[in-house]
């Protein structure tokens, strides 16, 4: 993301009670690797296996949270990270079932590792609020 955006959003972060100290740097990964699961999840969502509606879901819930970090009005630490546990389960849940077709989709298995990899940026962003509060 551009510097510009960046300190826009920062602006925004940092005026939420509490909030003072962000490191912009943890929650644009995490939004990074939201964006990177909803697509690896929309892919995987067309192979039709039974993965499909969990993908389809999940690729919906990295979109959700990944506008909600971009959009902090309105947006309390409590709720952020509440959003932060379901897009989670939502991503555990996807890649358990991805991880089931992996031996032989590499679509799924990408689709797993994305999942993987977007559970990881969430926890690290929770873990930060959690830090500072």
């Amino acid at each position: 993301m551009d510097q510009m955006m960046m300190g826009a959003m920062s602006k925004d972060m940092m005026s939420m009670p509490g909030m003072e100290t962000m490191d912009m740097s943890v929650m644009q990964a995490c939004m990074d690797a939201c964006s990177a699961c909803e697509q690896a999840c929309t892919v995987c969502s067309t192979q039709m296996m039974s993965c499909a509606p969990a993908c389809m879901s999940c690729a919906d819930m990295c979109n959700t949270m990944m506008r909600a970090m971009m959009r902090m009005q309105g947006m309390n630490p409590a709720t952020m990270m509440s959003m932060l546990d379901a897009c989670m389960a939502m991503c555990q849940l996807t890649m358990d079932e991805c991880m089931e077709h992996a031996d032989h989709s590499e679509v799924c298995k990408m689709c797993a590792q994305a999942c993987k990899a977007c559970m990881d940026a969430c926890m690290a962003m929770k873990d930060m609020m959690m830090a500072m509060s």
